[in-house]
């Protein structure tokens, strides 16, 4: 019998961990019944009392698994590593709040048993506000016309993985792993196909992203698949050197004027300070990102730390 993972992350969820446990295992159980099933929740530090409720579902079931994280290792690392502690013949990977639809699991399963090792879910419509969903649509272009990885646009993870990529995964060797990324680089190794679906609103609690979440989620994947911060840096550098190179010229010759009567006042000279000086602290920061990248990843921490597991063979720990 052929066994499904359910991988759940999870931070402060505590409104939602039974409900999505609940509906999980009713698909499972009525839906999938000719599967063998787990759910596997990873906790990341949460301080709600998400972890005595994780503990009390596993207690009633024991298909449904949790680890905890000693501290929260952010929202990239800990659900790969949670995909790479699975035990199933595929993974799908499931967003605690409800807005990844848990109808979608027999459809990807259909999906997979037709031969596709990785089915993609692709947001097409968001009950988010507008404004938002216009924001995220921007920033899926912006990456996929300067990544040299044909990056997929409204794709969060949410998806189904056979067990050959998620031991690719194990593989990686990645301090900071960004799964949207490796996707697109491998997926079409895989058989890689889409199924299309609108992102329903959260179902309870408020999300944990602000604006330092989604701005380290956006330099994850400019510095990890991009090479135009550098690129831009080198080609802005040289077109302003050189404007300031004309500048100074002029600036120089309108001096020399001066003996026949001409003025060269100081704006061009202070113009041209605070232009290049500005444009200097964007890069220096811009290319900041990427040593950050390169230093974190150099160092080699582990992705993430487990405190406890629960609902593991031995064999499993």
């Amino acid at each position: 019998m052929k066994k499904i993972s359910i991988m759940i992350p999870c931070y402060n969820e505590v409104e939602n961990v039974e409900p999505i446990s609940e509906a999980v295992v009713d698909v499972m159980e009525t839906q999938l019944a000719q599967y063998d099933y787990e759910i596997l929740f990873i906790d990341n530090a949460s301080t709600d009392g998400t972890r005595d409720k994780l503990e009390t579902i596993c207690a009633g079931n024991k298909k449904i698994k949790a680890i905890f994280n000693v501290t929260n290792f952010g929202q990239f690392n800990s659900p790969f590593y949670g995909m790479c502690q699975t035990t199933g013949d595929c993974t799908i990977p499931l967003c605690c709040d409800f807005q990844d639809p848990v109808e979608l699991i027999p459809v990807f399963v259909k999906k997979w048993e037709e031969g596709h090792r990785i089915v993609s879910g692709i947001k097409t419509t968001s009950k988010e506000p507008g404004i938002i969903y216009f924001l995220r649509t921007m920033y899926y272009k912006t990456i996929k016309n300067m990544s040299s990885v044909k990056m997929i646009e409204h794709f969060t993870g949410f998806g189904l993985y056979d067990k050959t990529f998620v031991a690719l995964l194990k593989q990686l060797d990645d301090s900071i792993p960004f799964i949207r990324g490796i996707v697109a680089e491998y997926g079409a190794g895989f058989n890689m196909t889409e199924i299309e679906y609108e992102q329903p609103q959260r179902r309870a609690g408020k999300t944990h992203n602000n604006f330092y979440s989604l701005y380290d989620a956006a330099m994850l994947s400019f510095t990890s698949y991009t090479k135009i911060g550098l690129r831009l840096a080198t080609w802005i550098g040289f077109i302003m050197g050189s404007l300031s190179l004309i500048v100074a010229v002029v600036y120089f010759v309108m001096k020399l004027c001066n003996w026949y009567g001409f003025q060269a006042g100081q704006a061009p000279m202070i113009i041209g300070i605070f232009l290049l000086g500005s444009m200097q602290l964007f890069f220096i920061g811009f290319m900041g990102e990427y040593i950050l990248n390169i230093n974190t990843r150099v160092i080699h921490r582990p992705i993430v730390v487990e405190e406890k597991r629960i609902n593991f063979d031995t064999d499993e720990t």
